[in-house]
């Protein structure tokens, strides 16, 4: 319900409520063919709002009072002249119910009708001057537009009697689309309307009705191009899922072969040459990815797999190894685990410098003596620790330092580069023992004098028990109550690393006679410094030489050596040596 009329159908108000009913028409309906307007002016009952403004009647005093609608061309439509409607200012504005207003004289009440609404009548006077409920009324007090003066209006409320049953709804349209089908795709990506020869185009300026024409209103326009429409819709949606599933299914087969497929990997032994440094340390991952960066294994899983099927695969040291392009990851794996395939320099144990300095210049192609003068005009800047001796007369040194191990070599490797690694590579196994604790055990002056004594242990011995008892001979030597040898090394080896040779046949005469500093048949002592590059044995017996009293030792044939305690028993196995080699 609104403020200016009801619909059709049950009155869901309280009847008690005077804000509520008909609000202009709270009397009886009339009997048949009584004038409901008929009749004295009734009195205005008692009622709680009774000093409520009482809205004006526009009906009383119609020309014909059985019919207040009876001026009207068509009565069956109370709303057909709409056009008297235009100057009606403002019927039916609600008053104020609570503004003190004088009921209107003169105004006939609803009364004696047969319409009882269980209620005292409402005093809703009329206005005895009104001829035309409609027509050509002055706007009232506190009136303001009339609602109804349009023909968009409201209609006017229409009395109880003369309420007709609302009009049958009209028959719904027909919707632009059919119901039992999918709504028409609009996207120009589906409907093609960028397409600008579409035949449509030339009915867009028509009524929709005129669209429709003859079809019945039910029958969608453009049937034949919505099938084409459609069918490209489809056809897209239908690649879009044929992509999707595809893209899944090969995401799906991605996954199954990283989880369960045999690695990519190269076939056959390749071709080409290419140089690949392995660093120390360096494990079957690490191995197989510089492998893959190098273009030599085509995948990293490839190389890790190889590895673990060949017995060797554990076996790969640091290096250089010389291999091929797009190899298979066991062939990969079968030349590193060959020695010819690498490109190392290996460093035996006991090398004097002078050697390592001739064999660096070969493998870099160098002119002899490059390599030489690199270690003496820049031997500080190699790394050698701070605990090296100073002494004048150390002849190289750089000695000691070219620690014995295999050295990756390339192309681009330079001399300086080679021994900052072998010095390095020197230091790192040097600070493995306690060379200062060995030096104050056996009153040695300093790590200096230590790595000497291993210098010349690894000079003069075969094996780890030479070493040993040799490292004890050496200390017992030293001793100061040493009246044997007198404080005298005796070492050949030393004499044959001054004079740059390797000799087993030299005469009394000369070795007791070299002054050179080095020569420790003629001073008492160690040398001023190494006379060779230790490797880890002989480094290891001289932390921890022999406790047997060994004094003496001579080697017969250059294979096995021979130990005594005395004087006599050396003195004996050197007549022996002596003769066999025809030495005075």
């Amino acid at each position: 319900m609104t403020e200016y009329g009801r619909g059709p159908g049950s009155e869901p108000w309280h009847p008690e409520d005077p804000l509520y009913g008909d609000q202009g028409w709270g009397g009886q309906q009339p009997a048949h063919g009584q004038n409901q307007y008929g009749g004295g002016q009734q009195p205005y009952p008692q009622d709680p709002y009774g000093q409520q403004p009482q809205p004006q009647d526009p009906y009383a005093h119609q020309a014909q009072p059985q019919d207040p609608y009876a001026q009207q061309p068509q009565s069956q439509d109370p709303y057909g002249q709409q056009q008297s409607y235009q100057q009606q200012p403002g019927y039916g504005v609600q008053q104020d119910p609570y503004t003190q207003q004088q009921p209107q004289q003169s105004q006939p009440p609803y009364n004696n009708g047969g319409w009882d609404t269980g209620q005292q009548p409402a005093a809703m006077p009329y206005d005895a001057q009104q001829a035309d409920p409609y027509g050509g009324r002055q706007a009232g007090y506190g009136e303001t537009h009339d609602y109804y003066g349009t023909p968009e209006a409201y209609p006017p409320p229409q009395p109880p009697g003369r309420r007709e049953a609302a009009p049958e709804p009209a028959p719904a349209q027909s919707p632009d689309w059919d119901p039992e089908v999918q709504p028409e795709e609009t996207h120009p990506f589906f409907t093609g309307a960028d397409d600008g020869g579409d035949k449509d185009d030339e009915h867009d300026d028509d009524p929709r009705e005129s669209r429709r024409g003859s079809r019945g209103g039910n029958e969608r326009r453009g049937k034949g191009k919505k099938k084409s429409r459609s069918g490209f819709a489809c056809l897209v949606v239908a690649v879009v899922l044929v992509g999707g599933v595809g893209g899944v299914g090969y995401l799906g087969y991605s996954l199954w072969q990283d989880k369960f497929g045999a690695a990519p990997d190269f076939t056959g032994t390749g071709t080409g040459d290419v140089e690949v440094e392995i660093e120390k340390g360096a494990l079957g991952y690490d191995i197989g990815k510089i492998l893959k960066q190098k273009g030599v294994v085509k995948s990293v899983d490839a190389f890790v797999a190889a590895q673990n099927d060949n017995p060797k695969g554990k076996s790969i040291q640091a290096g250089v190894y010389l291999l091929h392009e797009k190899m298979s990851a066991a062939e990969a794996l079968k030349m590193m685990t060959d020695p010819n395939s690498q490109n190392l320099l290996v460093i035996p144990e006991g090398y004097r410098n002078i050697v390592i300095y001739g064999m660096i210049d070969k493998k870099l192609g160098l002119k002899k003596g490059t390599t030489k003068g690199i270690a003496t005009s820049k031997a500080s800047d190699l790394g050698l620790p701070d605990w090296v001796s100073d002494d004048k007369d150390i002849k190289d040194p750089l000695e000691g330092f070219l620690y014995p191990a295999a050295y990756p070599v390339t192309k681009e490797t330079k001399p300086e580069t080679l021994l900052k690694k072998m010095v390095s590579r020197a230091n790192e196994e040097y600070d493995k023992f306690d060379l200062e604790g060995t030096a104050k055990k056996y009153k040695l002056d300093g790590p200096w004098q230590v790595l000497t004594v291993a210098s010349m242990v690894q000079a003069e011995g075969l094996t780890h028990d030479d070493f040993r008892k040799m490292a004890e001979v050496v200390y017992n030597r030293l001793k100061p109550n040493n009246v044997i040898t007198n404080r005298k090394i005796e070492f050949d080896s030393a004499f044959n690393y001054l004079k740059n040779q390797s000799r087993i046949k030299i005469s009394s005469k000369e070795i007791r006679t070299n002054p050179d500093p080095y020569n420790t048949y003629y001073h008492e002592g160690l040398p001023p410094g190494p006379i060779s590059n230790p490797g880890d044995e002989a480094l290891r017996a001289t932390l921890n030489p022999t406790r047997d009293g060994w004094m003496f030792f001579i080697s017969l044939d250059g294979k096995k050596t021979e130990f005594t305690k005395t004087a006599a028993e050396h003195e004996k196995l050197n007549r022996k040596f002596k003769e066999e080699h025809g030495l005075d």
